[in-house]
């Protein structure tokens, strides 16, 4: 019998005199999101005092036990949530990487769910087999400041033999206390990952962690590949060809590779990216729906009949995306014609808050880039690269901001950078499609080049079609209300 029909078509589970089959379930899960999606969480860079009054809220709660198992280094409290009467215990923690939070928000709307009237055939079935154990946001201090490390610096997920942060000795205490059957590793992977060979964004990844180097499979590593599989084909009817195998070498340092080593069975979950979802809300509703679906296969025990094979089906992930790819574009230099290809990186900067970002884009590569892919490709054929020019006109500030008028009108006459009588300090980016740049400011030596920023026209048949500034690609014969225009940068 086809292993995936069987468990996403036949297998059902029954309660009292109600019966649902596993892919009702599971898409009703995702259908239904909205109702317990935690809306007081809605951006990537959530800090500690926003889950605090959640976590709060659970105490009340007659079948959640909240208790302080720990502090960060700045002091902030690390609380582990439990619900459930079960014998098997499963584990989960997230955001050990402060700027990882994907998974710590579909947390919270997992708890809103148990909370919830609905399902209670469902949640009584989980509940009643399994004890869950949820420890949110582990790194809080590196949260805060939207940072891998924690406040000593430190991998928090190379820390398990050393145990130099009180993170990770939290986090040892308790996987020893509880010795849980699974666990739950909870993470964001960059977003420029894809599913090996194929041009789809690798929106989710799974592993179930090596415990050596010779990377062996026993029964416990077994069991988190077939969960593993189980997860796989949930997600893969919503997001079709985006889920990717990450690497299974085996790092001794790590707590997910120990964890395994140490007996239970480690289930790793990357959240990478999803097209035009910035903030990984998509994503975060694709772990919902996978944890919960994980919940359900462990507590019925389904998954046992999975056959391990299945995992290595599972893509590879390959790290070949860029946000913009331009393709076979003309390049003139010391007066040749050179066909390349341009793949260009939108980086995130922060502000001084941590609570908000704008693009600052670079050239990542360039030349051949036929093995590579891009969230937006553009065939650019029969396109020439032109230099970008400096308006002649000097704009004033009004308050902390530059407002330039007409904007698609200058750049369909190349003008990229516009000159500023003064830059306020506060600015630290244009709202505007435009770099802005001090008033004496003179473009010298233009070219492309990996490392710089991608600003510059494209130009067919003696006319100015796009303009590419600060890495965003725009169309100059369409409205700027349609299109993803981004941000210029400063340039003082």
């Amino acid at each position: 019998m086809n292993i995936t029909k069987k468990i996403l078509g036949i297998f059902a589970f029954t309660i009292g005199s109600f019966t649902i089959q596993a892919q009702d379930f599971t898409s009703s899960l995702y259908g239904s999101y909205d109702t317990y999606k935690e809306k007081s969480l809605d951006k990537r860079r959530i800090k500690y005092h926003q889950i605090q009054p959640l976590i709060n809220k659970l105490t009340k709660d007659s079948d959640f036990t909240v208790q302080k198992v720990g502090e960060s280094i700045q002091g902030r409290d690390l609380r582990l949530i439990s619900i459930g009467k079960g014998d098997i215990d499963v584990f989960l923690w997230s955001q050990m990487h402060g700027d990882e939070p994907t998974a710590t928000q579909a947390i919270f709307d997992i708890f809103n769910f148990l909370q919830g009237d609905a399902y209670k055939a469902e949640k009584k079935a989980i509940l009643s087999k399994l004890k869950l154990h949820f420890l949110p946001m582990l790194n809080p201090d590196g949260a805060e400041v939207f940072t891998r490390r924690n406040a000593l610096g430190i991998d928090i997920n190379r820390d398990a033999l050393r145990l130099q942060s009180p993170e990770g000795r939290v986090l040892k205490r308790i996987r020893d206390s509880l010795d849980a059957d699974f666990g739950f590793n909870l993470h964001d992977q960059s977003r420029y990952y894809n599913a090996e060979r194929t041009e789809k964004p690798a929106t989710i990844s799974y592993l179930a962690t090596a415990y050596n180097y010779e990377k062996d499979i026993n029964e416990v590593r077994a069991n988190a590949m077939k969960v593993i599989v189980y997860m796989n084909n949930i997600v893969q009817q919503y997001a079709p060809g985006q889920v990717g195998r990450y690497s299974d070498d085996f790092e001794p340092r790590a707590f997910g590779d120990n964890i395994a080593k140490w007996g239970t069975s480690l289930i790793l979950i990357e959240s990478g990216g999803y097209p035009k979802d910035q903030e990984k809300q998509e994503i975060r509703k694709l772990n919902y729906v996978s944890i919960l679906s994980a919940l359900h296969t462990i507590a019925d025990g389904s998954y046992q009949e999975i056959s391990i094979e299945e995992y290595e089906k599972i893509p590879k992930n390959d790290r070949n995306l860029f946000d913009l790819k331009l393709e076979n574009v003309t390049y003139e230099l010391n007066g040749e014609d050179y066909i390349l290809d341009l793949g260009i990186l939108r980086n995130e900067v922060d502000d001084a808050y941590h609570n908000k970002f704008h693009y600052r884009s670079l050239i990542a590569d360039q030349g051949d880039l036929s093995t590579f892919y891009g969230y937006e490709t553009f065939d650019a054929t029969g396109y020439k690269i032109v230099a970008p020019k400096t308006s002649q006109n000097v704009v004033m500030p009004q308050g902390n901001e530059i407002h330039v008028l007409n904007t698609l009108e200058l750049l369909k006459t190349g003008q990229a950078y516009v000159r500023a009588e003064r830059i306020p300090i506060e600015l630290t980016y244009s709202n505007s499609p435009f770099n802005v740049v001090p008033k004496n400011f003179t473009l010298k030596n233009f070219g492309v080049s990996p490392g710089l920023n991608p600003t510059f026209f494209l130009e067919k048949d003696g006319k100015l079609q796009y303009a590419v500034i600060n890495g965003f690609l725009i169309d100059l014969n369409k409205p700027l209300s349609q299109q993803q225009i981004g941000n210029g940068i400063i340039i003082r």
